[in-house]
């Protein structure tokens, strides 16, 4: 009654079902193993000291930004040049733009500064001429999927979309500094940006994604283990019925 089990149709599918269901065991733990990565970053990261808690220092001893320097206060000097809005940026509940500021530094690259945040309909205010040196909460590049951040394209002059040295580099002639830092002081008509927490440091919604789909990749273990069952269950019935001369 069995002997459906050495088609050839049979021996493919019995291959399938091998290698389906270690692979979905597979891909559930290492879901599992990224969930359990974030939750242990976002545990470090709450015995970790506030980084706006310690010493400022240069920028350049601060980079590249990681998890460890992600909002350290930096300190860094220059001269301010183009001027530029991010629009559609929310604080408080509030929606307005951040007003960015490109500092060109003593060695000749070019560091975004946010100054403050700028309410809708709001007049950006002028940077002060001169040399200058800034302190604020030193922040990673911008990316796609930053929360606020219009990658499509098609602002106005004078606006970006995105905190990048990718999205600067086209704008301005000099090199750009893959960072940004936000002051702790804004100038008056500005409200001070607060510092984001650093990427992976935190229970955000990609964290639960991880855990969604650690129980998908189970679910579809267990699908094909029943899918199997149904299909042998079917072909035995026929193969028993056909004995019987049903």
């Amino acid at each position: 009654m069995y002997r459906f089990l050495r088609t050839p149709r049979w021996w493919g599918i019995n291959v399938f079902v091998l290698l389906a269901i270690p692979f979905c065991l597979f891909m559930g733990t290492w879901q599992m193993g990224k969930f359990e990565d974030r939750v242990d970053s976002h545990r470090e990261a709450e015995r970790r000291p506030d980084p706006a808690t310690r010493s400022a220092e240069a920028l350049d001893a601060l980079l590249p930004v990681d998890k460890e320097t992600s909002g350290r206060i930096a300190v860094a000097s220059g001269r301010y040049g183009e001027q530029f809005l991010v629009p559609d940026r929310d604080l408080d509940g509030r929606s307005g733009s951040y007003v960015l500021t490109l500092l060109k530094t003593e060695g000749g690259k070019a560091l975004p500064v946010v100054r403050g945040w700028l309410p809708s309909g709001g007049r950006a205010p002028a940077p002060p001429s001169g040399e200058v040196t800034v302190t604020g909460a030193l922040q990673a590049s911008e990316n796609p999927g930053t929360k606020g951040v219009r990658a499509a394209g098609g602002l106005p002059e004078g606006q970006l979309g995105m905190i990048s040295a990718a999205s600067l580099v086209n704008v301005v002639s000099d090199d750009v500094y893959d960072a940004w830092i936000t002051l702790t002081e804004s100038p008056a008509g500005l409200t001070p940006v607060p510092a984001t927490a650093a990427a992976g440091t935190g229970l955000d919604v990609k964290a639960f994604q991880n855990l969604g789909y650690t129980a998908e990749w189970f679910v579809f273990a267990g699908f094909v283990v029943f899918m199997w069952f149904r299909l042998f269950r079917r072909e035995a019935e026929a193969a028993r019925d056909a004995a019987l001369g049903l």
